[in-house]
């Protein structure tokens, strides 16, 4: 495919997405019609489409519609590419450009527009962040980095970085996140690597394992990840410690890669349907969220998301949190965590907690924002209180 023919894909799959179709769903449609597209096709056609739907509504500003069409020629004129370059109307390319495509757009975006947020959720980045907010929604606009997990049951930093490089990934260590590494190129690669296959690293954002770094470990404990998922803080606190770790989810098929994983990593990992009546020493909560932190990887989030949907959220938290809080042992640690930047759903869920249940306390809290070095995300963890 020529660069001009994967744009025209890129607007087919975004005209798709405009009516509703999410975006991995409409990106297998187009590759299962489309057996002639080559992997490096993919790939450019899941990139511009994904670089279109984070950039949704600033881009059909500056391409004149919001359509698949106007999205693709204000992304190109965002990346600095004339449009009239690639929409040629011929060999599979779009149709050249109209009149009134031709022309920028004469009035200034608005700022939802141009931070690419619903109107709603622009005032709650601003009320919620502050200052921050601005930056922090910009963030949300680009492609997020790759960020790699070194597990130390496997090796160090330095061997990671040379296993990764002998399959031509490049990566770097993070300044900040203790055996963290960030993949400078040659991402796509990592999943086909020795180091990933050997259980030397493992995908995380950084930020995310710089809140499991946080949580209090030491030999012997038991943990309970309660909303485990695909298990990614369950393997990253497992290798920290000598440690009895179980991971707990109210769909256990999410759980169903949890063995492989763990034994590729040299760690175990009990798999329970039901929580029983045995205590934890650490029980984790990384809750079900709106994911305001990490819509850099799913863009579709933001524009899914609704007032209402946000509160059904925040209840569903609350709910969560305090069953958790009954499977934590007496002298032991709740930690509730999510993947936003959401007032509601991060400090002000911790100071509805500690309201329900006055016989804890707030222990430790941090909140990270999406950026250069990682996603947002948000960290709460609560003691009880001395009697």
């Amino acid at each position: 495919m020529t660069p001009a023919a994967r744009v025209a894909a890129a607007i087919g799959v975004l005209d798709d997405c405009l009516s509703g179709m999410p975006v991995e769903k409409a990106l297998l449609r187009w590759s299962r019609a489309s057996r002639f597209a080559g992997s490096k096709d993919r790939a450019a056609v899941r990139d511009h489409v994904f670089d279109g739907w984070r950039r949704r509504r600033s881009a059909a500003h500056a391409g004149g519609a919001e359509t698949g069409r106007g999205i693709m020629i204000g992304l190109l004129r965002q990346h600095g590419v004339e449009p009239e370059t690639l929409f040629i109307g011929r060999d599979h390319a779009p149709a050249a450009l109209d009149p009134h495509e031709m022309h920028l757009p004469t009035e200034p975006a608005a700022p939802a527009v141009a931070h690419d947020l619903p109107d709603w959720l622009l005032g709650r980045f601003l009320e919620d962040l502050g200052e921050a907010g601005p930056d922090a929604a910009q963030a949300l606009r680009d492609r997020a980095p790759v960020f790699l997990r070194v597990n130390p049951r496997r090796g160090d930093q330095a061997a990671a970085i040379a296993s990764l490089a002998a399959d031509g990934v490049e990566a770097v260590a993070h300044p900040d996140v203790a055996d963290a590494l960030q993949v400078v190129s040659g991402g796509r690669a990592v999943a086909r690597s020795r180091a990933y296959a050997d259980g030397l690293v493992e995908l995380q954002d950084a930020a995310s394992q710089a809140a499991m770094l946080r949580l209090p470990l030491r030999d012997g404990q038991r943990v309970l990840d309660f909303c485990a998922g695909g298990g990614g803080k369950a393997l990253a606190l497992a290798a920290r410690a000598r440690i009895e770790v179980a991971a707990h989810d109210a769909n256990p098929t999410r759980m169903r890669d949890i063995p492989a994983r763990a034994e590729r990593a040299g760690v175990r990992i009990d798999v329970i349907e039901r929580v029983g009546e045995r205590k934890a020493d650490l029980v984790l909560v990384d809750a079900p969220c709106s994911g305001s932190g990490t819509w850099r990887r799913d863009p579709g989030g933001k524009w899914r998301l609704d007032p209402a949907g946000l509160a059904a959220l925040v209840d569903l938290q609350a709910e969560i949190l305090d069953q958790a809080a009954v499977s934590v042992a007496a002298d032991g640690v709740l930690a509730y965590a999510t993947c936003s930047v959401l007032r509601a759903e991060n400090d002000a869920q911790a100071e509805a907690f500690l309201r329900r249940n006055p016989g804890w306390r707030l222990a430790d809290r941090a909140q990270w924002l999406p950026g250069p070095g990682g996603d947002g995300f948000f960290l709460a963890r609560f003691e009880r209180t001395p009697t």
